[in-house]
């Protein structure tokens, strides 16, 4: 367990945050025993989100079974996302911004087997995977991330299906995006395309180069959910990977 606390680069405060969590929904449900403390159990589920590590080398390392382990797992996760700021809540945060920059990132998951394996399959990344729609401030930081859709689905595509087109023109709060955006209209901002045999004007380069500079802040959002290793390549069910990404937004602001 030394190694644990030695690699896991997260602040004692939030394992503490965590543990509380757990001490409190264990007396709401009368939970007399368990095989370990809300810390230790804080502890196990911080090492598989941080760290991705299976639920086998999970038990064997805290001296639980395996469905304790996973168990232990889901709870934690369920208390964390149901607590992360939806999108009416993150349009009240950057309504105080100068401006948002949204885009998307895909969640590596593992091969699946049947009909679900084209749809998870991102020809873009060229691997299978979730879309994740995020919100970052001017600065880089995160403010807001999507429920999952399959890998193929498109950046505009699920901009839309979540609303986020829609909530960010309603408020007049400004919004830079990349050309995977392009035809969203209403408050999102994006680059100049070029046509087939014209080329783009000097103003319009010039527009495109300060665009992307902004842009390349919001990437740091991608950076902060994959910072969470279980992101980088999950094992488990895409079904999952909601929650989760709901229980890493919860963390991430808490931290911060």
């Amino acid at each position: 367990m030394l190694f644990y606390r030695a690699a896991l680069d997260l602040s004692p405060a939030t394992r503490a945050f965590v543990a509380e969590l757990i001490a409190g929904h264990r007396d709401r449900i009368g939970s007399r025993w368990r095989a370990l403390k809300p810390g230790r159990q804080a502890l196990l589920v911080l090492v598989h989100l941080r760290c991705n590590e299976t639920f086998a080398r999970l038990a064997a390392a805290f001296g639980v079974g395996l469905a304790t382990a996973h168990r232990y797992v889901t709870e934690v996760i369920a208390l964390l996302a149901e607590r992360a700021p939806d999108l009416r809540e993150a349009m009240r945060i950057a309504a105080r911004k100068a401006y948002v920059i949204l885009d998307g990132t895909l969640a590596s998951i593992d091969r699946l087997s049947g009909a679900g394996d084209r749809l998870y399959y991102s020809g873009k990344h060229h691997r299978h995977g979730v879309n994740i729609q995020f919100l970052t401030d001017p600065h880089g930081r995160l403010i807001w991330a999507s429920p999952v859709l399959p890998g193929s689905t498109q950046d505009l595509t699920a901009a839309r299906v979540h609303g986020i087109i829609d909530a960010l023109t309603s408020r007049a709060i400004a919004c830079h995006a990349d050309k995977g955006y392009v035809g969203a209209g209403g408050a999102i901002g994006t680059p100049y395309k070029r046509r087939k045999r014209r080329r783009l004007g000097k103003r319009k380069k010039l527009f495109n180069r300060h665009h992307a500079q902004i842009r390349a802040l919001g990437e740091q959002g991608a950076a902060t959910l994959k910072s969470w290793r279980i992101l980088r390549k999950a094992r488990c069910s895409p079904s999952r990977l909601t929650a989760i990404v709901q229980a890493i937004l919860t963390l991430h602001h808490h931290a911060n």
